[in-house]
């Protein structure tokens, strides 16, 4: 199950809104057989592993590990249950149940009335942590959420205006090895939101440049549509989404989605988190501004906060988020700390 842990990390930022599952055929104390999910649309990790499977007289006296219950219903690819059923593997241990309403037990079931014999819950614990986005999204009704962002020593996301280039372009407190790695973690999830302060000071481009894998989609908080020009958040190469208070279609720019919200009634990170469930959006980072990332803080909607602490004082500027959660991690990154939170 370890094993197949480690194989279904292979999978994140490309199987979403599918569970990144890692599978392992085992024959007599020998893996004969692994797999992981295909990217969105392909092959489960079920189906993966044995395909890899050469010697196929073997599986009617092996066992599949998968870390989550193998799906019972017709999607993009036909049931992995009913698969596992016609190459008569006649032991399946599963790391935990699916809590997707078209599966939830069904696939078990469907085993057990084939003969199969099923163990469940083996290495849960690993598994649930391995599985937090997909499991986030079917039991909590939201995506998985990360927040992130850059301070000063002293707690400050920028300095003062004064410090600051006339041109718009991020104030870099992260160092080039940190900014890297953020872009890896971008390839990972499947959207980034920012507020349009953000886009207004910054431009950021949202992408992963910086690394090899789909940029997410980007997400800008823009109750007034101020946001026009050069921003890079408006150049198209990457799928993006408004969220406007603007009803007016003839502001709005080809090429770009846009959603009505009202930026006036309460709980909005609640509302934004609903609507992007609608949208099959699994995990999201929040990268900004402070007012943005201090919604989602207030009203308890986040699961990591990622911190880098740069090494330079500002003394004074805008102030970082107020958070308080259990440290899981803290390391260097070159002259920067790096400090993960989880939100239990």
């Amino acid at each position: 199950m370890n094993r197949a842990i480690q194989l279904g990390a292979n999978a994140l930022g490309t199987a979403a809104p599918n569970p990144m599952v890692g599978a392992v055929v085992v024959y007599r104390d020998r893996i004969i057989g692994e797999g992981f999910t295909s990217p969105y649309g392909g092959p489960h990790a079920e189906v993966n592993a044995i395909a890899s499977v050469r010697e196929r007289e073997l599986l009617p006296e092996a066992t599949l590990y998968v870390t989550l219950e193998p799906c019972s219903h017709f999607g993009k690819t036909p049931p992995c249950a009913d698969h596992i059923i016609k190459h008569a593997i006649p032991e399946v241990v599963i790391g935990i149940r699916d809590p997707h309403e078209k599966v939830g037990g069904k696939g078990i079931q469907r085993l057990e009335e084939a003969g199969c014999k099923v163990r469940l819950g083996v290495l849960e614990a690993a598994c649930r942590e391995h599985h937090r986005r997909f499991l986030c999204f079917h039991e909590k009704k939201r995506p998985y959420i990360i927040l992130k962002w850059a301070q000063s020593p002293d707690g400050f996301l920028a300095p003062d205006k004064d410090m600051r280039q006339d041109k718009r372009r991020p104030f870099w407190i992260s160092n080039t090895f940190s900014r890297r790695l953020v872009h890896q973690w971008r390839s990972q999830e499947q959207a980034i939101l920012v507020g349009s302060t953000t886009v207004l000071d910054d431009n950021p481009q949202l992408n992963t440049r910086d690394w090899k894998g789909k940029s997410p989609l980007r997400i800008i908080l823009d109750r007034d549509l101020s946001v026009k020009g050069d921003a890079h958040v408006l150049d198209r190469t990457v799928k993006t989404l408004f969220f406007t208070a603007i009803n007016d279609p003839s502001q709005y720019q080809e090429g770009i989605a846009y959603d009505l919200m009202d930026f006036e009634a309460p709980q909005l990170a609640s509302r934004i988190c609903e609507r992007l469930h609608g949208l099959d959006l699994c995990s999201l980072i929040v990268e900004g501004g402070a007012r943005t990332l201090q919604t989602f803080i207030d009203e308890g909607l986040w699961d990591e906060a990622r911190i880098f602490s740069g090494a330079g004082y500002f003394g004074g500027g805008l102030e970082a988020p107020r958070i308080h959660g259990r440290e899981w991690e803290r390391k260097p990154i070159g002259d920067n700390i790096l400090s993960i939170l989880r939100h239990d």
